[in-house]
């Protein structure tokens, strides 16, 4: 039956992420699944489809489906719940016949146990096609974060905006572009509508790769506001400028199309080398440098931008994996190594020159608190505040503090897959 291997990888992919704690990006690698490689195109975009799909509303599915197995969920049957879950993702929220969700579900069950479950997960999802529907009214879209992240975002932002950012997650988003030039010409031919940021935003269908001036160069993908950092560096051209831990390169791209001299580090030999694919696709040149940025060390620089390995909690709406493979033991140990790396990347800003320090993530710990303990230790920087017309115009994208602080519910839209943007934090300080 047409779809039935795409649906048996989305079910592994499952479980590769909820059961074994891979990556979604990682379980997607055709070294991890070899039958990857045999799928058809479209094939690949569903499997992608329902596992994000899935990921995006794991807490509703669950909350669902534990309503309707009346005797719950057997023991030790991870597939047999991923085949539940990949057809109530279906049924609920995808544009599949219900008759072909339930039997494909059916089909992989039968596969397991030597099929004892095969009448239960048939039985459920029947029901699903039923009442599912009905029974997501008034259901709390904080169900589908996990209780320890909500409850941190609730105290960091409030009530109402801690909602507003789980709703938000629950959307596939449209596809951000950094354009080098012309950038209204480019929204015309792409169909997409440039935003205060200057980013461009489009509902792709297809591989990003087939968008007309990929080929050229013209841009790259960058989030709106991943895009910003960068831009509170000011202007750039002919400085030295440092690029910390700088894959996948937006940023990089970003400074050398600005006319700095950018030398970019990072640690990982193979994104270095993603990113020097990607400035040769963009006639973009910079230094690349394969190193610890703790271990590393050069002459001071006019500016240094360092975008922190950090949790990535902002960006959820993008990498749907992220809140079930995160711990608060990782929030506190990524603090850990932010303080360390943010020591280094002081030492390498000359007296006058600016540092900027950003993160992707919503955590408190990894952001405010870094540059407050960071004030604490080095009294020769200081905060340099950003305005509003630096960044779009936006005036919630800057703190009291006078830092940037974006949100996932940001950028609202008629279309709720236009709106939004990555939960980005950066703080832009001088050396004295």
């Amino acid at each position: 039956m047409p779809g039935v291997t795409a649906r048996r990888l989305a079910a592994e992919v499952l479980i590769q992420v909820l059961h074994r704690r891979r990556p979604l990006d990682e379980a997607l690698d055709h070294s991890t699944l070899p039958d990857l490689k045999a799928l058809a195109e479209r094939d690949r975009a569903l499997l992608r489809m329902v596992v994000a799909t899935a990921l995006r509303r794991l807490g509703t599915i669950r909350a669902l489906l534990g309503r309707f197995l009346e005797r719950g969920l057997p023991e030790n049957t991870p597939r047999i719940e991923a085949a539940l879950i990949v057809g109530a993702a279906q049924i609920l929220f995808l544009e599949v016949p219900d008759h072909a969700a339930v039997d494909l579900s059916v089909r992989l069950a039968r596969a397991e146990s030597g099929g004892r479950y095969a009448g239960l997960v048939n039985a459920v999802l029947r029901r699903m096609v039923r009442e599912g529907r009905t029974a997501l009214e008034g259901l709390d879209p904080a169900l589908d974060t996990p209780a320890w992240l909500y409850e941190r975002w609730t105290r960091a932002y409030g009530a109402a905006t801690a909602r507003a950012i789980a709703a938000a997650h629950r959307v596939e988003p449209a596809l951000d572009l950094s354009v080098k030039a012309d950038a209204e010409s480019w929204a015309a031919r792409l169909g997409g509508r440039l935003l205060p940021t200057g980013s461009l935003r489009v509902e792709a269908h297809g591989p990003v790769t087939a968008l007309p001036g990929y080929a050229e160069g013209a841009w790259w993908v960058q989030d709106a506001a991943a895009s910003l950092p960068a831009r509170l560096l000011g202007e750039v051209n002919g400085l030295r400028v440092a690029d910390l831990c700088a894959a996948p390169g937006g940023k990089t791209a970003q400074l050398a199309a600005a006319g700095a001299r950018v030398t970019a580090i990072d640690r990982s030999p193979a994104r270095l080398k993603r990113l020097a694919e990607n400035l040769s696709r963009l006639k973009l040149a910079a230094e690349l440098v394969a190193a610890d940025v703790a271990e590393w060390h050069a002459e001071p620089f006019d500016a240094v931008l360092f975008d922190a390995p950090c949790t990535a909690t902002g960006t959820i709406r993008r990498h749907p994996d992220i809140p079930w493979l995160r711990r608060l033991e990782d929030v506190i140990a990524l603090a850990a190594v932010q303080a360390r790396l943010l020591d280094r990347a002081t030492e390498l800003v000359r007296p006058g020159g600016l540092l900027v320090y950003a993160t992707c993530s919503l955590e408190p710990e990894e952001n405010e608190a870094q540059i407050d303990s960071l004030f604490a230790r080095r009294l020769d920087f200081e905060r340099v505040p950003i305005r509003p017309a630096e960044v779009g115009g936006v005036n919630d994208f800057v703190n009291a503090a006078g830092d940037l602080r974006t949100l996932p519910c940001h950028l609202p839209a008629p279309q709720p897959r236009l709106s939004g943007c990555d939960g980005f934090y950066a703080a832009r300080l001088r050396r004295r």
